[in-house]
């Protein structure tokens, strides 16, 4: 150990070659054997050199996607068996939640399919969304079975369900409540707030577009704190709570669009396609037969809350969420990161919401594969839902009729996973 710099042993300062130097902090990427040879002294370090912190990064590859191990400390030359367990243990823990939760989505998703026909993406990003604790925007013409979907979830979710059929003279005190007077046993006036129907846990704001900016500002502190402050006093929500609200893309006569604050605090905005042939025909035959359809309750809250402590424990590599956030700054056009298209069409990109919310949804797309690792595919795959409703086009983009839609996936196809 010279100057705080280890050298080699067995090679004279005055020799023909210059001794190495190696910084006391080392940084190794190896295979166990490797730095076991190492620990033997077969690689010709100084003792100095092997007892320096070393970080051992062992990739383990699974399906096309590194689960990354990443252990830091004092590298033992004979490695502790317990310790060893203990992490083994751990993994295999891991790895059954991670099944326990993929066969729970399975589940939940088929039953809802009893209902609900086709329209797997639709019921996918919704489950996928009420799992990372966000809300969902649904856009698609009357008839889809929007509001059908989310009876179908009340009931096999177990949770208290309520509807609010927005009008443009709803007022907030509709949605959240108000303070009305009552009289005691002793004919003394007080004031009692009378909860509104946003105090539950799956709330289907339909056609939400339809109140005016007023009264759908009402729900900005729900969806993103999960309370109601009202006359001063905090209210607090059961949790989990949900809000699912639908919108029609096509009449917007007396229709107030959403400001891009409370668009901003939809964690997915789906799109409800048009049924195809088969799927229309099997409508058709359920309606015509009206034959009744049970549905079994799988999940309650707490077993909801319980599988939302699973995500926190899902892997997400360091290259893995810098992908994710090089995602969101390609809608930007003044990024380095956008292509060509974004930045000709795009006014203004996605918020830092967005990021988080690819990371959220890819977690709960890699456990319901059963995997305890983020895939870059995973990122991807829900980068349309999260994206859409929070770029916004120019003059030029409304002009010729851009879909947003199209610029994220363009920007999904050209960014590469490895950052330049």
């Amino acid at each position: 150990m010279k100057n705080g710099k280890c050298v080699p042993s067995g090679v004279p300062h005055g020799g023909r070659h210059k001794p190495r130097e190696f910084p006391s902090r080392v940084f190794f990427v190896a295979g166990r054997a490797g730095m076991e040879r190492a620990a033997a002294g077969s690689v010709g370090h100084s003792p100095a050199l092997l007892r320096g912190w070393l970080v051992f990064f062992r990739i383990r590859i699974r399906e096309s996607a590194p689960l990354l191990r990443i252990i830091v400390g004092p590298w033992p030359v004979s490695p502790d068996p317990a310790a060893e367990s203990m992490s083994e243990m751990n993994l295999e823990a891991l790895r059954a939640e991670a099944e326990d939760f993929r066969q729970t989505f399975a589940e939940s998703r088929a039953e809802i399919g009893k209902v609900i026909v086709g329209q797997d993406r639709v019921v996918e990003s919704t489950l996928t969304a009420l799992f990372c604790g966000g809300n969902v925007l649904l856009e698609g013409v009357p008839g889809l079975g929007k509001t059908e979907l989310v009876k179908a979830m009340s009931q096999v979710l177990d949770l208290d369900f309520r509807r609010i059929q927005f009008t443009p003279d709803l007022m907030p005190a509709d949605i959240v409540g108000t303070n009305i007077m009552q009289t005691d046993e002793h004919g003394r006036y007080r004031f009692e707030f009378r909860q509104g129907p946003i105090f539950t846990q799956l709330l289907l704001a339909d056609e939400i577009n339809r109140a005016t900016p007023k009264t759908q500002s009402a729900l900005l502190e729900t969806m993103q704190e999960g309370t109601v402050t009202t006359s001063g006093t905090i209210h607090r929500l059961k949790q989990p709570f949900f809000v699912l609200a639908t919108q029609n893309p096509l009449e917007q006569e007396g229709t107030y669009p959403l400001p891009e604050a409370q668009l901003d605090r939809f964690l997915f905005k789906v799109e409800v396609p048009f049924p195809s042939n088969t799927e229309l025909n099997e409508i058709v035959s359920r309606t015509i037969l009206k034959t009744p359809i049970a549905l079994r309750k799988l999940l309650d809250s707490e077993r909801i809350l319980q599988l939302r402590e699973t995500l926190n424990k899902v892997v997400v590599a360091d290259p893995i969420r810098d992908f994710a956030c090089r995602l969101v700054l390609a809608t930007h056009p003044h990024s380095e990161y956008s292509p060509a298209e974004v930045k000709r069409f795009i006014r203004w990109g996605a918020s830092p919401r967005a990021a988080q919310a690819l990371i959220k949804a890819a977690r709960v797309r890699a456990l319901s594969q059963g995997r305890a690792h983020v895939a870059f595919d995973d990122i991807r795959h829900f980068a349309d839902e999260v994206l859409r409703h929070r770029a916004l086009l120019n003059y030029d983009g409304q002009a010729e009729g851009i879909q947003v839609g199209a610029l994220v996936r363009k920007a999904v196809e050209q960014l590469p996973e490895q950052a330049a």
